[in-house]
């Protein structure tokens, strides 16, 4: 649940790197590196993309639901970045939560595994999909919102799930 900060200046530490010993594996051979980060291998361990049709996330409010699969992004065809509603199904939710399994659900992105960059250069990259709970006029339906928040979203006017989060990153 850690957030990578990466600036274009860096040798490529991540903000939890710097130890030395990454490692680097493609299928089921893995390998161990401790000189440099090899970029090469690294765009070939895992290939991060949008958050698109069929794409499980994290519920990181206490609404009710504890994982939604993604059915639409609303903002674009290829799929949903920082900050952008999707429309959700409900695959697990605790008993007795405000939203049941089953139910279909607006859901805003407030952490995702694609790389993102920022004004000042450097890039935010998070460990996890992660969803908010919304009803459609994009209020946050639970009343926490737990782990870390871009700053992104006070730009795309959901200042209210910043207001709700513990951590803004």
């Amino acid at each position: 649940m850690a957030a990578r900060f990466l600036s274009k200046s860096s040798s490529g530490c991540s903000l939890l790197g710097a130890l030395g010993t990454t490692l680097v594996g493609v299928g089921s051979v893995a390998r161990e590196t401790t000189s440099k980060l090899n970029y090469s291998d690294i765009f070939f361990q895992q290939q991060r993309t949008f958050v698109q049709m069929g794409t499980n996330l994290k519920v990181v409010d206490n609404s009710g639901a504890k994982r939604v699969m993604c059915i639409q992004a609303l903002k674009s065809k290829k799929g949903a970045k920082l900050g952008d509603i999707i429309i959700g199904s409900v695959k697990e939710a605790q008993p007795r939560g405000k939203v049941k399994k089953g139910d279909v659900v607006y859901g805003v992105v407030v952490r995702a595994a694609m790389q993102r960059g920022r004004c000042d250069g450097s890039h935010v990259r998070f460990d996890d999909n992660a969803v908010v709970v919304v009803n459609k006029q994009g209020e946050p339906i639970g009343t926490r919102v737990f782990g870390p928040v871009p700053h992104e979203l006070r730009k795309k006017k959901h200042v209210k799930i910043l207001a709700l989060a513990e951590h803004i990153a």
